[in-house]
């Protein structure tokens, strides 16, 4: 019997777990739709944290109210208010935080002789209507005050949620059938403390939202507290634990919000007689002020009236404490745009076209969401959705990035740093473990690690210049004692606006552009032939295929246009008279190359698959490339992908080979591959690459690396990203079968933006949106400022986009829903004609 119910309890336990982690998922870690805050900044607000349950909270919320409040008024002092939020209560009306904060102020206002208005009320509940139990929440609007006339000073509280059941949120929730989404949370927090605004300048105002239990206690969503508040980042108070055991709990419960990126102005705990506050101030390195306060009297018959008056030096430093620091972060925040245009030198910018009113002001990110500051006497944190994934590396959303933080922690506190050659670590294993069967599967067997982009594609050169070489017997009699010079000239075959990175190496891999021209790179010569591409796009609700004046002689009836998309990548296209005529073009390039510079080869073809980013979000024929690849392959020249930007599900697939349906001999990664929260970057290579460099002499190895190769925090981090963006429990945009995105972009939407009379072409896969403004030539191009009114526009709808000339673009992570994606394209279209209009 006591077997069978021990095994009846455990599957109930995995049962509740299960269910558990899929509501978490669908409800907390994937909003639906954009959630934007905008929170004011004009007057300090707290979030009063604890360590657990039962260490006095609301005991010090009351301390830090009264401290704020009850101080006589001076002639020609403001009135001040002080509003109390209590975002989530269980066990009510029973036990109410908020009517306690309400009452003791009262009788404190009374015994210290300080006129004092109260009042407290109650939102929302999860109590029966007249005896009779209802789903959901429902409106209470309970409200209780005492007005004093003439008084200065003003108490508002509000609890927002309250259930009846003296249980977790998460559970009393459940049981009493009264859900609440993280985001109907926040947005209450967010309409009170903005209500507040009302009061003016002239109301010296406080603000504490109080959480319910521990730092890491359920919401009712189930998703911790610490992460459900995370989207405010309100810096806070934690309320630390006195007793044996408690400095275990204090750090733990810091460390949690100093994961997240909450700022802890201070820590705050009653006295239990064992100087807690000595190794506690050592850990915090006096970088945080901690406070003691004197025993809570245990006679629950005590008021506590004469507690708090003996308290009042603690609270008043306390409140001094979380004052001045709020003062400092707005001094910091209005100063930063002034200071950054006096020491910065930002990248791709022109300082005199960026006046210090423009500069964005970054307070934090969460997710895909940039926090603002706005000043101008007017301060506040506002979101702006990063719609250029800050050049194209980011991917996490809220859930995904505190995960990230914490492997980072993990392997930070592990590793540190180690060296890489003749080495091996889990990191690094497990990374490239991943990639081979990823990104490489099939056709590489080694990863090379390096920093960047930029320098990954200096590697693939290497590389593919060395196999050349030797399948070319140019170097096969080399060794290290010949003093026989052998010299060949290797350059690239490539495309026309591709874009391979900044160092000088991978510069020389690309056409002529504004990238490469003599103010920018004087030593640039172009070692290449520079083909140019086919593109495709969407006009006017059709596909189209864009031939370069070499293919002027093929009429547009033996191309024409495309129904939809998924026929531009059909690979029956393989045996159409376009591929042919593609195939000869090609051949006849290489062959005329070859003749006029005899001295020089074509040792490596180097590519951006299917799109061209920084040249302008161009839309290659991936026939051409396939076309290309398969040119090169016949006269052994080496394939380079440079998937730097399209790897990793960027273009809707792990890696756009899937798309052109061919495999590199080399391939390039980086950007997205660690979601986009530290530089990391690997070139793949095949097993006959690699053996080019085998020898006995050390000089026929790879001479090249980085002094933080394959650093662990990069490849763990890279590791658990991955994992991430391909599993469907984690990432809901993923089909299982084939392991590619779902459409991100609202067809309708996308359609109507392509027959908008301002735009001249729109490109549209997987994460990517892009459109290109219809100018005269005069405002063509890279340096074009044509867009920028339009993007102003914009980031007044909380959008943050950064343009490529007259080329704007939209991009989300792989794990971005398409609801998401939908209410940019709105914002998007509502304003291009506002911008036709201008």
């Amino acid at each position: 019997m006591l077997l069978v119910t021990a095994t009846l309890l455990r599957h109930r336990h995995r049962h509740r777990l299960r269910h558990l982690r899929h509501h978490i998922r669908l409800k907390s870690t994937s909003p639906s739709t954009p959630q934007h805050y905008h929170l004011p900044l004009n007057h300090p607000t707290y979030l009063i944290w604890s360590a657990n349950t039962s260490l006095g909270k609301t005991l010090v919320s009351t301390g830090i109210s009264a401290s704020f409040l009850l101080q006589p008024p001076s002639p020609a002092s403001h009135s001040t208010k002080l509003l109390y939020l209590k975002p989530l209560q269980t066990g009510f009306p029973s036990d109410s935080d908020s009517r306690f904060v309400f009452s003791k102020l009262d009788s404190l206002s009374l015994r210290l002789r300080v006129p004092l208005s109260v009042s407290n009320s109650v939102l929302r509940s999860s109590l029966p209507r007249s005896g009779i139990r209802e789903n959901g929440m429902r409106d209470l609007n309970f409200l209780e005050e005492k007005v004093v006339t003439g008084a200065a000073a003003e108490l508002s509280c509000k609890t927002l949620y309250a259930w009846e059941a003296a249980i977790s949120p998460h559970l009393a929730a459940e049981r009493e059938n009264a859900p609440v989404e993280d985001s109907d949370v926040l947005k209450m927090v967010e309409q009170c403390l903005r209500e507040e605004m009302e009061c003016g300048n002239k109301t010296n105002l406080l603000c504490l939202v109080e959480t319910a239990g521990g730092v890491a206690s359920p919401g009712p969503s189930g998703s911790l507290q610490c992460d459900l508040y995370r989207p405010l980042r309100l810096p806070g108070v934690l309320v630390g634990d006195g007793r044996l055991g408690g400095i275990s709990g204090t750090i733990a419960a810091y460390e949690s919000l100093k994961l997240r990126g909450y700022d802890v102005a201070a820590v705050v705990f009653e006295d239990h007689g064992l100087v807690n506050e000595v190794p506690l101030t050592s850990y915090l390195r006096n970088k945080v002020p901690v406070l003691v306060l004197p025993p809570v009297p245990k006679d629950p018959s005590d008021d506590l009236i004469e507690w708090f008056v003996e308290s009042d030096g603690v609270f008043k430093a306390l409140k001094e404490v979380m004052v001045s620091a709020y003062l400092e972060r707005v001094k910091r925040l209005n100063g930063m745009a002034k200071q950054a245009g006096e020491v910065f030198w930002w990248p791709f910018t022109q300082h005199k076209l960026v006046p210090e009113e423009t500069v964005t002001v970054i307070d934090s990110r969460c997710g895909e969401n940039f926090s603002v500051y706005k000043g101008s006497g007017n301060d506040s944190i506002t979101q702006q959705f990063d719609a250029c994934a800050s050049w194209w590396t980011q991917g996490p959303d809220p859930a995904f990035q505190a995960e990230l933080a914490r492997e980072m922690g993990y392997t930070a506190a592990r590793f540190g740093h180690v060296m890489f050659p003749e080495n091996v670590y889990e990191p690094a294993l497990k990374c490239a473990e991943i990639l081979l069967d990823g990104v490489g599967k099939g056709w590489a067997s080694r990863v090379y690690f390096s920093d960047n982009g930029s320098t990954a594609i200096e590697i693939a050169l290497k590389m593919a210049f060395r196999k050349f070489c030797v399948d070319h017997e140019a170097i096969l009699n080399f060794s290290e004692g010949s003093e026989e010079k052998k010299h060949i000239v290797v350059k690239v075959l490539a495309l026309r606006g591709s874009y391979h990175g900044d160092t000088l190496g991978a510069m020389e891999a690309q056409a002529p552009s504004p990238y490469t021209g003599f103010l920018q790179q004087p030593w640039y010569t172009g070692r290449g032939l520079f083909l140019d591409p086919p593109t495709v796009f969407l006009s006017n609700g059709a596909w189209n295929l864009s031939l370069p004046e070499s293919f002027s002689e093929i009429a547009p009836e033996e191309y024409g246009t495309f129904s939809t998309r998924d026929e531009i990548f059909d690979k029956s296209r393989d045996t159409s008279i376009l591929a042919t005529i593609y195939s000869a073009y090609v051949s006849k390039q290489l062959q005329e190359y070859s003749g006029v510079a005899q001295s020089a080869h074509v040792g490596a073809l180097i590519i951006e698959p299917v799109i061209h980013g920084a040249g302008g979000m161009h839309m290659v024929d991936p026939l051409f490339q396939r076309v290309l690849v398969n040119e090169c392959r016949n006269r052994k020249i080496p394939v380079i992908f440079d998937e730097v930007f399209t790897g990793f599900w960027r273009l809707g697939v792990e890696t756009t080979a899937e798309l052109l349906g061919c495999k590199p001999d080399i391939a390039c990664f980086a950007k997205l591959m660690t979601g986009g929260m530290i530089p990391l970057a690997v070139t793949l290579a095949t097993d006959a690459v690699f053996d080019s460099f085998s020898g006995d002499s050390k000089l026929k190895a790879l001479l090249h690396g980085h002094s933080y190769s394959a650093h662990a925090m990069g490849c763990a981090t890279a590791a658990k990203a991955i994992e991430w963006f391909k599993d469907i429990e984690t990432n809901h945009n993923i089909i299982p079968q084939g392991g590619i995105l779902r459409e991100l972009w609202d067809e309708e939407l996308v359609q109507k933006i392509s027959c908008h009379s301002v735009v001249q072409r729109v490109v549209v896969l997987g994460t990517l949106f892009a459109l290109e403004l219809k100018v005269d030539a005069s405002n063509s191009g890279y340096a074009s400022l044509y867009a920028k009114s339009l993007l102003e526009m914009l980031r007044e709808d909380g959008i943050f986009m950064r343009p490529l000339g007259n080329v704007v673009y939209l991009m989300c992570g792989p794990c971005t829903s398409p609801e998401i994606c939908r209410e940019l394209l709105s914002k998007l279209y509502k304003r291009l004609g506002e911008f036709n209009r201008a």
